[in-house]
């Protein structure tokens, strides 16, 4: 093996064992806490026909009326348990925004799709 490929090798392990290790927490696209949804926009690029994306929620506070998560025009509401990642799929076939919000209609935020 040449000088070349062994420094190649070395990078590649390096990375994949970089890319291996775990998150110390819970990973989410929106947190739902004491001050609503942060963040309270989220953007996200348009995919094509048919195609999702995956927003994850994470309630971070028993102090918060947004224990549940809702998208109206979707038909789609989601209990937000304590500490948990919820995902939820959202449309991303083409530009819109969806509006969510908690429970008790509070707390609002929105996902945006940008056209390509």
């Amino acid at each position: 093996m040449s000088r070349v490929q062994r420094v190649l090798a070395v990078s590649a392990l390096a990375l994949l064992a970089a890319c291996s290790k775990k998150s110390s927490g819970p990973l989410a696209d929106v947190t739902a806490s004491e001050r609503g949804f942060q963040p309270s926009t989220l953007q996200l690029p348009a995919g094509g026909p048919g195609s999702h994306t995956t927003v994850s929620f994470l309630r971070t506070s028993d102090d918060t009326c947004a224990t549940d998560v809702v998208f109206p025009d979707l038909k789609i509401e989601q209990k937000l348990p304590l500490d948990q990642v919820v995902r939820v799929e959202v449309p991303t076939d083409s530009a819109k925004t969806l509006a969510f919000q908690c429970g008790m209609g509070m707390f609002k935020g929105k996902v945006v799709v940008t056209a390509r």
